[in-house]
């Protein structure tokens, strides 16, 4: 098999807490040996050698929470451009959520997923199913034959299932099997409006979520978790509240994680001023104690992953008045700076920002991946950590033209990324 070696760089792994100057050898889609003796050309036979310049090598980004849009909503992206925009990005893994049209909720739409992503898509594709038929939070799914079938874990998606009753006979289900269920946990008849309640919403006279709309929910969950010992996960944990209830569930041994993404840690609710429909978010953006309170969850280990939250929206969703538009925009371009942008500040170990975005979700989520180890898949990136460059959206490949981070000027950014040993993204060609 061919042999590649990625030399004169700096190797970040996580996993070992490694942070050296070294090299890399890939042999077919396989990591095969990885460090220090590697640093210089020459140092071992290899049909291609490719000079990193003293870059960073690292992992490949694992993304637990991306919006899919193909089947049904092709319009605003599909499972071509979602690979494209990752790669771009550094993600090598993308966890699929089964919101599309048809839901993921059956075999068949399954297939049709994972069938399609593996022609169409340039990372890897690992799609939820829904945790209910139809999404509907009544009806239970085949937990074991979507699992086996290719169900990396097992969520609603955009919205929690609302019936204590039927969460409980989900987790005894999923705990049966040793499945993870995935909660984005909001209450939904106290999340009824548009932006978070306080002075800002009632100023813009927009309808206002109370942040205890997430904790009511999730405080609910836990004690569920506790009663059935399943395997859950909190996502897009955005109030101090909630890592407070995470951090407490920890503490008990409970088998909780959680994640949230970067406009929870780098925006406060000020980003919807002028109602910049960008910024119309779900869950919301909160107060600037919130987003002190999620970072500090981020630095104290309680938050175990941030996720980009690709939500692509067409301009038809967003360009219309603030209380009609739709919630989300693009985050796989900008994932990794956006979390570098703590390690630039001074506040968090580089290793500590990595093990977030690659080493702990995957395993999370049971990949093998987030390793610069032999014998693990050669999902790769090469990365300029200190190079700044300002982020336009609308130069994105995707339907969509929307980012929270629109016009940012951000520091880090992906210079090449390789997955299976193949490189499948140059920066600047």
């Amino acid at each position: 098999m061919h042999r590649t070696h990625y030399f004169n760089a700096r190797l970040l792994d996580p996993s070992l807490e490694l942070d050296v100057l070294g090299g890399l050898l890939v042999e077919g889609p396989c990591i095969l040996d990885c460090g220090p003796h590697l640093q210089h050309s020459g140092a071992i036979h290899a049909d291609s050698s490719i000079d990193c310049r003293s870059m960073a090598i690292a992992p490949g980004l694992v993304d637990m929470r991306t919006h899919l849009r193909e089947p049904g909503f092709t319009h605003k992206e599909t499972l071509r451009t979602t690979g494209l925009l990752a790669a771009s990005g550094g993600v090598t893994s993308v966890a699929g959520l089964p919101g599309t049209d048809p839901l993921v909720d059956n075999e068949a739409a399954l297939a049709f997923v994972l069938n399609k992503a593996r022609t169409d898509s340039a990372v890897k594709i690992y799609p939820y199913a829904t945790a209910t038929a139809g999404a509907k939070g009544t009806e239970l799914v085949e937990y074991g034959l979507m699992s086996a079938a290719g169900a990396i874990a097992f969520t609603e998606g955009e919205h929690a299932v609302s019936n204590a009753g039927v969460l409980r006979r989900i987790m005894q289900y999923t705990s049966m099997y040793g499945l993870l269920l995935i909660q984005r946990p909001e209450e939904p008849f106290l999340a009824k409006g548009v932006a978070t309640s306080g002075e800002l919403a009632t100023r813009m006279g927009l309808s206002g979520i109370p942040p205890e709309a997430e904790v009511i929910l999730l405080e609910r969950d836990l004690r569920l978790v506790a009663m059935t010992g399943a395997r859950y996960h909190a996502s897009l944990i955005s109030t101090a509240d909630s890592v407070e209830a995470i951090r407490r569930a920890k503490a008990k041994g409970l088998s909780v994680t959680c994640d949230t993404a970067p406009p929870y840690f780098t925006l406060n609710e000020l980003a919807i001023s002028g109602y910049n429909t960008s910024a119309k978010l779900s869950p919301p953006l909160r107060s600037e104690s919130d987003r002190r309170a999620v970072i500090a969850g981020l630095l104290d280990g309680t938050i175990d992953a941030i996720v980009s939250d690709h939500a692509p929206q067409n301009s038809d969703t967003k360009d219309v008045p603030f209380a009609r538009a739709a919630c989300g925009g693009l985050g796989l371009e900008t994932l990794l700076p956006l979390t570098l942008g703590m390690v630039h500040d001074g506040s968090m170990p580089i290793l500590r920002a990595l093990a977030l975005l690659s080493l702990n979700p995957a395993r999370i989520l049971g990949l093998k991946a987030g390793k610069l180890a032999a014998g693990y898949p050669a999902d790769l990136i090469v990365v300029d950590l200190d190079k700044p460059w300002k982020y336009s959206a609308s130069r994105s490949c995707s339907g969509s033209r929307n980012s929270p981070f629109d016009g940012h000027l951000l520091q880090g950014r992906v210079l090449r990324t390789i997955v299976d040993g193949k490189t499948i993204y140059v920066h600047g060609t």
